[in-house]
């Protein structure tokens, strides 16, 4: 099955006259020409909604060959649509008109006269909407041309864009004397070497005049990080730089008196070691 070139699926997108009863058979038939009618049907609709009817202005004429590199387009379209200038058609036509010599029967009858006036209107309303089509077609490949700009400028973004990265996580286990406690924890990475602590904590009720702290602590248990407080349920806090997780890999959350003291309490609700498998 041989399908329809692209200019005429894109005028018919546009809704200008240029399919044949054939053609439209064939899109009744063919899903895939169809789906181009659509799509560039999609676009034009989006162009026509900010175009004011009347004279457009045209575009520099180095508008075109940038979107006809954008685009990747062939040589057969190399020229500016928008410069495609169509000679009057009533001009050609009534220059034989005019060269013709008069008939020896003398000077045109009332009904030719008549005639001959209402043809030249209907060569007349020929030009306009081909200017406008040509103007339309340059519009249509401008607003292609951005949408596959605004697509490329995604693709950039998320492919420079770093991407986050769970490098430890841990089960945070119970202490005896809160026996119903849970917790989780993980070590996350933005990929720009900015590291962060994500912990969360159920089946233990905070105590009126208490709060929970959240901890790093070296594995001899002889050196600790106060990581900041839990406020709620789960929290997330900034890892320091210096600190090394293969040192640091116990994970403590603790309950802590309003004493004025900033060392651990020595009440762990939860703890857990950091796995980097």
């Amino acid at each position: 099955m041989s399908h329809l070139d692209d200019e005429k699926i894109a005028l018919i997108a546009m809704g200008e006259p240029a399919g044949s009863d054939a053609d439209m058979e064939h899109l009744v038939e063919c899903e895939n020409c169809a789906a181009e009618v659509a799509a560039m049907s999609r676009v034009a609709l989006v162009a026509r909604s900010s175009v004011v009817e009347g004279d457009l202005e045209s575009p520099p004429a180095d508008v075109w060959s940038r979107i006809h590199g954008e685009l990747g387009l062939t040589s057969a379209v190399a020229a500016d649509p928008a410069s495609d200038v169509h000679p009057p058609e009533s001009e050609s036509a009534s220059a034989p008109a005019a060269s013709a010599p008069v008939s020896a029967a003398g000077p045109a009858t009332a009904t030719e006269a008549d005639a001959a006036e209402a043809a030249a209107p209907r060569h007349r309303a020929r030009v306009r909407p081909r200017r406008r089509s040509s103007a339309t077609m340059w519009i249509l490949a401008a607003s292609m041309a951005l949408v596959v700009a605004i697509g490329a400028g995604v693709w950039i973004a998320r492919t420079l864009t770093p991407s986050s990265a769970v490098i430890a996580s841990a089960e945070l286990a119970a202490f005896p004397d809160h026996p119903d406690a849970e917790g989780q924890a993980r070590i996350d990475d933005d990929g720009d070497g900015r590291r962060t602590l994500t912990v969360t904590l159920a089946g233990d009720e905070l105590v009126a005049g208490d709060y929970r702290e959240v901890w790093l602590i070296r594995e001899d248990g002889q050196a600790l990080i106060s990581l900041g407080v839990l406020d709620d349920s789960s929290g997330t806090f900034r890892v320091p730089d210096s600190v090394d997780l293969d040192e640091y890999r116990l994970v403590d959350i603790s309950f802590e008196p309003v004493d004025g003291d900033p060392a651990h309490s020595g009440d762990s609700i939860v703890r857990g070691e950091l796995d980097f498998a």
